[in-house]
């Protein structure tokens, strides 16, 4: 071996504990990171899925008369015209 490689082979060996403990930790970040966007995605799929339930019902239609509102508009701009 070069002188390289058994330097190269030393330092990794020095800081062995420190390389497997960053590596750990980078693994756990990289399994939260998955499982939160696993979480969205199923929450977005659940939304979509309800959204698309509701969409589907019949809603209550209210219907309003607005002829006594007609009315006294119409009132109103006769008396502003007879003026």
């Amino acid at each position: 071996m070069s002188q390289e490689k058994v330097d190269k082979y030393k330092q990794e060996k020095a800081n062995r504990k420190k390389i497997m403990r960053r590596q750990r930790i980078m693994g756990v970040v990289r399994k939260s990171v998955l499982g939160l966007v696993a979480l969205a995605l199923v929450a977005w799929l659940g939304y979509s899925a309800y959204d698309m339930y509701e969409s589907g019902k019949d809603r209550v239609v209210a219907e309003v008369n607005y002829d006594s509102v007609m009315d006294y508009l119409d009132n109103l701009t006769a008396e502003q015209a007879a003026e």
